[in-house]
């Protein structure tokens, strides 16, 4: 229960902030410098969070094993998951296909290599913590 509540946690903080972003990228920069740039922009910011995040919950909300840390990424790389469909489905209107599909081929590259670092950046953590 202590791995799943950690993980629920680490989702609310890094998708909590990420939405929060989202919003004033699609308003403000989208426009300006078009989709692209706007999410290559916004991705150092979220891997700030990343680390941020997955640095507090390692020290405030689990016993810090490696194997808990693992899972603790993947639960909330899946609770990601699930809130992107949710989102392009009723926010976007769009299909599920289209939600993990339909991206441009840079940005969605690196926002699929940034859902890895998201998902193993907790065991990063409890590594560095542990040399």
């Amino acid at each position: 229960m202590q791995i799943l509540r950690a993980a629920v946690f680490y989702f609310l903080l890094v998708f909590g902030v990420g939405f929060l972003l989202g919003i004033g990228r699609v308003l403000l920069i989208v426009p300006l410098l078009g989709e692209r740039t706007a999410e290559l922009l916004e991705m150092p910011l979220m891997l700030g969070v990343i680390v941020a995040a997955a640095r507090w919950v390692v020290r405030r909300r689990f016993d810090a094993r490696q194997f808990s840390a693992l899972c603790v990424g993947f639960i909330a790389l899946g609770l990601v998951l699930v809130a992107d469909l949710a989102v392009g489905i009723w926010l976007r209107g769009i299909s599920a296909a289209e939600v993990f599909l339909n991206r441009d081929p840079v940005s969605g590259a690196a926002y699929y290599v940034m859902l890895l670092f998201f998902a193993v950046m907790p065991a990063i953590i409890v590594r560095l913590r542990q040399t």
